[in-house]
């Protein structure tokens, strides 16, 4: 755990230290009277044995939280919600979670895991494409990134950011700290907005658009009011990077349709989306029996625009399916004039599908998913 995380400076963490301070691990999950399960970055979902973390354990570190928070936990409190810098806590009371107390740790460390070398060695994504995204940032697209949880979106989110000019002042809108891109740049113009019980994310998103930012980062859309603050934002002419859970790229405008909730007409709805956000990304987590590790990877890149007859449209621009074949094919003249208004130009044939078939089954494919094994160190 980081040193200058101090509002849980004070917490005797006992044989979970051992977790907090190493940065694979991204999840601790507790439950049913001792099971350990650990979320890491190299081998997915783990379950260790640790005697040592117990009932006892967790309900002592609950107390301490509860204590450092100012609140309570206990039968007529049974839910206890945490949060420090790096830090996000979950406590169920065995009140409630019937067969023990069940706990959830995640850790969100201040910092950037992917880096163009990892992401190509790694197969994440390939260099062609990465390049491609980073164009997409350089011309100020808008981006949601989609993918189930523990997919990687964030981290995704927060690389792409990182490729933003200098001088672009980001503001960073969330419900729960998680980018923390103010404290990896801090030598840049960032203001950091949380959301809470006093401040919506539409006082926030009114109030950010008055400090005049150039990108507007915000949490993941997974509510009626932050696709309307993706919505608003990008109809104002702000540049936005977003995460959904959606399965796949090209689904991203009806699932936000869906989160919704109103009577709003589809095809007017899902118009708006497609006219202002250029970019989807699907990206998916899975354990490769192949590379003998959890592995990361962008499955599925979708352009967003309107024809001419103002209807919605969707351009695959890459798509790999699990038996590891894939398509791709060079963006449309929208996505391309978009860019060329801010100043990037693409290649012609960018990808040079040309010079190759539509479909390859390359010999890297994607191996079938794998069930976690259970280790017994970490």
């Amino acid at each position: 755990m980081q040193e200058k995380d101090a509002i849980f400076s004070q917490i005797d963490w006992g044989p979970l230290e051992e977790f907090l301070r190493l940065d694979d691990i991204t999840d601790i999950s507790y439950s049913n009277g001792g099971q350990i399960w650990l979320k890491t970055l190299s081998k997915g979902v783990q379950k260790v044995e640790r005697p040592a973390i117990n009932n006892a354990l967790m309900e002592k570190i609950a107390f301490q939280c509860a204590n450092t928070m100012g609140k309570t936990f206990n039968m007529a409190h049974p839910f206890l919600d945490a949060e420090s810098v790096e830090l996000r806590l979950n406590f169920v009371h065995d009140s409630i979670a019937t067969n023990g107390i069940a706990v959830l740790i995640r850790k969100t460390p201040a910092k950037i895991r992917l880096n163009r070398e990892k992401l190509i060695n790694e197969k994440y994504v390939s260099e062609d494409l990465l390049d491609f995204l980073i164009e997409c940032v350089h011309g100020h697209a808008n981006i949601i990134v989609a993918g189930e949880t523990g997919s990687g979106k964030t981290e995704l989110v927060k690389y792409l950011a990182s490729n933003t000019k200098e001088d672009e002042k980001i503001i960073t809108i969330e419900d729960t700290l998680e980018l923390h891109l103010d404290r990896i740049f801090p030598g840049r113009d960032i203001v950091a907005m949380k959301t809470n019980n006093i401040a919506s994310y539409t006082e926030v998103l009114v109030t950010c658009m008055r400090q005049n930012p150039i990108w507007i980062l915000l949490s993941e859309v997974r509510s009626a009011e932050a696709v309307l603050a993706v919505r608003n934002s990008i109809s104002s002419g702000h540049h936005i990077l977003s995460t959904i859970h959606a399965d796949k790229a090209s689904s991203i405008p009806m699932r936000m349709y869906s989160l919704l909730e109103s009577n709003l007409e589809v095809e007017q709805f899902l118009s708006t989306i497609h006219r202002y956000v250029q970019i989807g990304i699907y990206v998916k987590g899975y354990l490769s029996q192949e590379l003998g590790r959890f592995q990361r990877e962008i499955m599925e890149i979708c352009e967003f625009y309107v024809d001419d007859d103002n209807k919605p449209k969707s351009n695959i621009i890459f798509k790999k399916s699990m038996d590891g074949k894939f398509t791709l094919q060079n963006p449309t003249n929208h996505l391309r004039d978009y860019l060329a208004i801010q100043g990037v130009i693409l290649k012609d044939n960018i990808f040079r599908t040309d010079e190759a078939p539509k479909a390859v089954n390359p010999t890297n494919s994607m191996p079938s998913m794998a069930i976690p094994k259970k280790i017994e160190t970490i």
